[in-house]
């Protein structure tokens, strides 16, 4: 018979248990105590029940996984392997999870829930509405304390000041939370928002279990609004996430993905703006082209106009033809001045007034030769202040005449 150190025989015992593959990956449930927090962030426990004891090991990467902390007397259901411990010769659990009180049960009851409202046809992803681009009013059920509500008032009002945020503070957590959150999913509904968040801040199984209830499930189905779930972190998931129109991983996710940013649309609109004012402005600069146009035919197809044009041709009419008189009353006084001058050539009054006189028979027929007057005979001198009768006596020819002839 060979002989072993005691090494030796307890790292063949934990070779013998590596090789059971079934302890590789086990469940045990059972009540904690002996729990002890070490500095270095590991924690040591005992996981019994009635009849036995299990030294159990959690160390620090896993421990900092937790999001409760391990008290005596809580009844748990730790994940692990199990291993000989060689330095002390005794096997332990070395846990890498732990669900804390009935959560193993909660677990199979969401699984069970999951697998049947999921063959009814909650989950199809075919009947999911889409969330609207531009919410105007956005419904959140929610409490109306904690991080969760003051992230998603903060982001919705940072990306669009102009969004109408209406809150139904809904209990999220406990004995009533179930109907308080139908409720609210309700009552935003009949108030008429774009989109319902429903949601909360992180916590564990039990904490977020009103999310896992089968009416929350059947009321987000039923919304005719689109519902966004936003339940606790980016790791939990819960039956809303699955019927909801649309999972966000946090409730500031929610938010971002509920409301859209308003900067763009207001550059958009000013950019709108600009080119309306701008097309405005050429339209209206060429339709008073256009009137201006439109002024100038009316004013030539006008009878008024007509009447002015015909008023203004009959004045050059008028200029012209008084030019033209002008023209000749003044040719015409140009030759009175000249028949004037020779009638005053002629004239028998400028004569008189020289001193001559003018000869004429009773007939009064001018007498112009010595050949005309008669012995006996009546003839008239007019004078210039006068008529001088006379009669003639008698008649002498001159010898200058008389050689003429």
């Amino acid at each position: 018979m060979s002989v072993y150190t005691v090494e030796q025989l307890n790292n063949y015992i934990l070779s013998m248990f590596r090789n059971d593959y079934l302890l590789h990956d086990v469940s045990v449930r059972g009540e904690i105590s002996n729990c002890k927090y070490h500095s270095s962030g590991h924690i040591y426990f005992t996981l019994k029940d009635a009849a036995s004891n299990l030294s159990c090991v959690m160390f620090a990467s896993n421990a900092s996984k937790l999001k409760f902390t391990l008290e005596n007397g809580m009844e748990a259901e730790v994940r692990g392997s199990v291993e000989n411990y060689v330095r002390d010769g005794k096997y332990q659990l070395y846990a890498k999870s732990v669900i804390k009180g009935d959560a193993g049960n909660l677990a199979v009851r969401f699984e069970e829930l999951k697998k049947r409202l999921r063959e009814e046809g909650l989950f199809d992803e075919d009947i999911k509405q889409p969330i609207p681009k531009e919410v105007k009013k956005l419904g959140i059920v929610t409490a109306s304390t904690g991080a969760a509500v003051r992230d998603i008032i903060s982001i919705s009002k940072r990306r669009n000041p102009y969004v109408e945020l209406i809150l139904y503070p809904a209990q999220v957590q406990g004995e009533g939370a179930k109907e308080s959150i139908v409720k609210g999913i309700d009552a935003l509904t009949q108030y008429g928002v774009d989109v319902i968040i429903v949601g909360r801040g992180g916590g564990s199984m039990e904490d977020l279990w009103a999310f896992n209830e089968e009416e929350v499930a059947q009321a987000i189905f039923n919304c005719p609004i689109p519902v966004i779930s936003a339940v606790g972190h980016e790791t939990d998931f819960t039956i809303a996430d699955f019927v909801a129109d649309l999972r966000a991983p946090t409730p500031s996710a929610a938010a971002e993905l509920a409301v859209s940013e308003i900067g763009p649309v207001l550059d958009a609109i000013e950019d709108y703006s600009e080119r309306i004012y701008y097309t405005m402005d050429r339209i209206i600069r060429l339709r008073r082209m256009e009137s201006e146009q439109f002024k100038k035919r009316i004013l030539l197809a006008s009878p008024k106009q007509k009447i002015n044009a015909k008023r203004m041709e009959c004045a050059r009419f008028e200029d012209k033809f008084s030019g033209s008189m002008q023209e000749i009353l003044k040719s015409r006084k140009n030759m009175l001045s000249l028949y004037i001058e020779r009638m005053k050539r002629v004239s028998v009054l400028d004569r008189l007034n020289g001193g001559l006189a003018y000869v004429s028979d009773e007939n009064h027929k001018r007498m112009t030769s010595v050949g005309q007057f008669e012995e006996g005979k009546n003839f008239e001198l007019r004078l210039k202040d006068g008529v001088v009768h006379a009669q003639t006596v008698t008649v002498t020819r001159d010898d200058l005449c008389k050689k003429e002839d």
